[in-house]
């Protein structure tokens, strides 16, 4: 069971890394383009992948965290 919360968690984080890495490329590209309507599309959507993805890589590193932190908490409380 733990291997499937782990295995969710690294899967989660690859896409959003994946995302991110495509949203930032998107956001270039949409300076190169001449019709400011298509700029305005491309500019809104790529910020919102890449927001989408921060939280998709914020989420995983916090459960993480809060998963090593309770499990070692609970070691040095036992004697």
């Amino acid at each position: 069971m733990v291997c499937l919360w782990w295995g969710k968690m690294i899967l989660i984080g690859f896409f959003s890394l994946f995302f991110l890495v495509f949203g930032i490329e998107t956001l270039i590209g949409a300076f190169h383009l001449q019709n400011p309507l298509e700029f305005i599309m491309y500019f809104f959507s790529a910020s919102f992948m890449i927001l989408v993805s921060l939280v998709g890589i914020l989420y995983p590193a916090f459960q993480v965290h809060a998963h090593l932190k309770t499990g070692m908490g609970v070691n040095h409380d036992e004697k």
